[in-house]
């Protein structure tokens, strides 16, 4: 028999965040936004598409610069995002935590959500839509990261250069990541404000 106690949850997850969590997610929060800024000022040098984004949101000053930014932050997310991987693995967190998943689940939290009839009582646990939304995450991460090792080492990784069609679609495919990142991350930002718990919980583990 077992015996539930406030650390614990039904599907028998810890409550709150550990501290591995806590710290993998703010690594990867520092090196997006980081990654981003210097991108935007990398991406002008070469745009590909018809704009340009605004010099006072990129970081770098130049090229070579941003280039430096660019990398340093690379190495914090490719860090920070095996700390994720292997401790959802090692701990099983990730299965108790994103599974089971279904489209009605999504669309019946998804609905109460957007009613305002969501309940927000367990921090411990994701509801189907936030559990899509951060295998999503984990999934533009690991695009940005492929991607991103092509196009700055092409010739160095074939097999990854052929995985995303090439080094031409490897930049459009690494932009495409780091626009679904950037989206993820207002959206993240607007449902913090919406419900601050979540971020004293993100901050304090519990």
């Amino acid at each position: 028999m077992s015996v539930m106690t406030p650390t614990s949850t039904p599907g028998g997850a810890a409550a709150g965040k550990p501290l591995w969590l806590r710290l993998s997610h703010w690594l990867t929060a520092v090196a997006v936004v980081l990654l981003t800024l210097s991108g935007w000022k990398i991406y002008n040098a070469s745009p590909l598409f018809g704009f340009r984004f605004d010099r006072d949101f990129t970081i770098g000053g130049w090229l070579g610069g941003a280039l430096l930014w660019h990398f340093a932050a690379m190495w914090l997310l490719m860090a920070s995002f095996a700390l994720y991987l292997v401790m959802n693995l090692v701990t099983g967190r990730g299965l108790t935590q994103f599974f089971p998943l279904s489209p009605a689940a999504v669309w019946r939290d998804l609905t109460a959500a957007l009613r305002g009839r969501l309940v927000h009582d367990d921090s411990g646990r994701y509801n189907a839509v936030q559990k899509l939304a951060y295998l999503g995450v984990v999934l533009l991460l690991a695009t940005a990261i492929v991607s991103g090792l092509v196009v700055w080492k092409s010739v160095q990784f074939p097999l990854l250069r052929a995985l995303v069609g090439g080094y031409d679609s490897a930049r459009i495919v690494h932009f495409a990541a780091m626009a679904g990142l950037v989206g993820f991350f207002i959206v993240h930002v607007v449902m913090v404000v919406l419900v601050p718990k979540s971020l004293r919980t993100m901050i304090r583990g519990h």
